[in-house]
């Protein structure tokens, strides 16, 4: 969770010029009686921040995607009865309360493509108030602006905001959480604000494992301040309400005993040490796309400057390597987090991907725009201001018009052709989430993935890859064409290259091609992260069993 520094000294701020002391914001005295009012933006400057919000907003609810694999499978996840989630997510690699939230929105929304993603966006634009309060508390109007204009154009908050995943929902916890801490400081005897830390603590650890490694951030620099601080009695309070708040993710810990043993994420890769910081930062400032260094380079300036920069003029600043508060608590939080996750990841193995950084997002934004509202000259703060908005604007358009899977390819190829009877599989099971929650149950097909011939709702998670080497590819093609017996089709959704399985799909496409010839076959152009190709295998085709092609099945040879 961000929080902004303890109650340190400082000097009196120049006429004019807004100053943090710790959670406090001094402020220069009033005009004298008849005096022009001054603000920071000034009319054009409100107009362009709110027409940014506006955009933001906009882009949270527009995208033209449909599910791929990690949202269809949140959005079926969450239509499990509550009852029966704690086992269904044993075989996956989460912790629940994103999914219980998600099943009482799809009750009262619906379970369509908008409806399912519309939450992830509702959370997004709620992160917003709450980034305005944090820039408000840490730095006044223009420190506030310029956090709500960063966070609402990013492109990795848009990201997420249009996905149907738990990240938006992490963002909106730390915000808050941090809001909650930041005031429990100010307020230790406060027993509404005890019971808030300790609930987005445990809230936040029971939506995404890797905010383990913040709260630890946090939970350290709370020991530190407790221990050596000026205001130790405050700084103990916030430590036991996060203690307190995470007692509630303990009756999940069996849970992630065993989704560490045995789930993991056999699709990922483990952390590489500093260029993975160096990658997931850039993620988190431009988003996917390919951005070049620019925005990166400016990005992690701005990030110095906010922790190490004092503006003592116009253009001039002074450097402080011990660095200045209230960033250098922040930096030390958020990469210390991040630096902790990536360390942990490689140490043990566990995949990392930088969209696990979310729980760290809020933290890399604020000390952007810190790091804009650094500058004496306000002609430069709004410069910086434009150029880092202008570069994430840039990023939005492909997420509003991306395609992330081609699901709805295939799948309207299978309600248009295939019959009922005929046999769809999926090599690997990874495809089958996203194309089967639009096949409707009346089409009447039997759905079976490879490796586990499992239904397609659901990757079942658990020794992935042993389970793939044990499973030979001509049982599972006999067991398809036993189903599809001699007068049903025989379709074959599948895509190479996915970890763990080699070319395992290319055999499976090779034997059922050994005892029925191929008949449509639709190849699509390699157009999204999710791609597939659809054959159909026909059954007026097939060879007899005494033909020698048929002899690399188990049937008939």
């Amino acid at each position: 969770m961000t929080s902004p520094a303890l109650p340190a000294s400082s000097p009196s701020p120049p006429p004019g010029v807004e100053t943090v002391i710790g959670p406090e914001v001094v402020r220069p005295a009033p005009a004298p009686a008849g005096a022009p009012r001054r603000t920071p933006w000034g009319a054009l400057g409100t107009g362009a921040v709110g027409a940014a919000v506006a955009v933001g907003i906009l882009v949270r609810f527009v995208a033209r995607s449909h599910l791929w694999l990690d949202e269809a499978l949140s959005g079926n996840f969450a239509a499990v009865p509550l009852r029966s989630l704690t086992e269904a997510l044993r075989h996956d690699g989460s912790p629940p309360l994103y999914y219980v939230v998600l099943h009482g929105w799809m009750r009262l929304f619906g379970t369509g493509t908008i409806a399912v993603r519309a939450l992830s966006g509702v959370f997004s634009v709620a992160c917003l108030p709450l980034a305005w309060r944090v820039g408000r508390r840490l730095g006044g109007r223009t420190l506030a602006a310029a956090v709500l204009v960063l966070l609402a154009l990013s492109p990795f908050a848009v990201q997420y905001a249009t996905e149907a995943r738990m990240y938006s929902m992490a963002m909106f916890l730390v915000l808050a959480g941090g809001l909650a801490l930041a005031n429990l400081l100010e307020r230790p005897s406060s027993p509404g604000l005890t019971v808030a830390v300790a609930l987005a603590s445990g809230a936040l650890l029971l939506t995404h494992y890797y905010a383990l490694y913040t709260v630890a951030a946090v939970g350290v620099v709370l020991l530190w301040y407790a221990w050596k601080g000026e205001e130790r009695a405050a700084a103990r309070r916030a430590l036991a309400a996060m203690v307190a708040g995470s007692l509630l993710f303990l009756p999940w810990v069996p849970v992630l005993l065993y989704q560490s043993a045995h789930t993991g994420a056999p699709w990922g890769s483990t952390g590489r040490g500093l260029r993975t910081v160096i990658d997931t930062l850039g993620v988190l400032t431009s988003g996917y796309r390919d951005a070049g260094p620019v925005p990166l380079l400016l990005a992690e300036g701005l990030i110095a400057l906010a922790v190490f920069g004092r503006a003592v003029g116009r253009r001039r600043f002074e450097i402080d390597l011990v660095g200045r508060e209230p960033a250098r608590t922040l930096a030390l939080i958020t990469f210390g987090g991040l630096l902790l996750a990536v360390g942990v990841s490689r140490l043990t193995g566990q995949a990392y991907v930088p969209r696990y950084a979310s729980v760290i997002f809020p933290g890399v934004i604020i000390l952007i725009a810190i790091g804009v509202a650094s500058f004496g000259d306000a002609r430069l703060r709004v410069g910086a201001l434009v150029v880092m908005a202008a570069l994430s604007t840039l990023g939005l358009r492909p997420i509003m018009q991306y395609e992330r899977t081609q699901a709805a390819t295939v799948a309207r190829h299978l309600r248009t052709s295939a019959q009922a009877g005929d046999v769809v599989a999926y090599c690997p099971d990874q495809l089958g989430p996203s194309v089967s929650r639009m096949l409707p149950a009346s089409l009447g097909l039997t759905q079976l993935t490879y490796p586990k011939a499992q239904a397609p709702q659901f990757v079942d998670w658990v020794d992935y890859a042993t389970t793939i080497r044990h499973t030979p590819v001509p049982d599972f093609a006999s067991q398809l064409l036993s189903r599809a017996g001699p007068n049903h089709n025989v379709w074959l959704v599948w895509s190479p290259g996915y970890k763990a399985f080699g070319r395992r799909c290319d055999q499976l496409l090779a034997f059922l091609g050994a005892y029925r010839d191929a008949g449509e076959t639709v190849r699509l152009r390699w157009s999204s992260p999710e791609h597939m190709s659809l054959i159909r295998f026909d059954p007026e085709r097939q060879y007899d069993g005494r033909s020698s092609r048929h002899c690399s099945l188990p049937p008939g040879c």
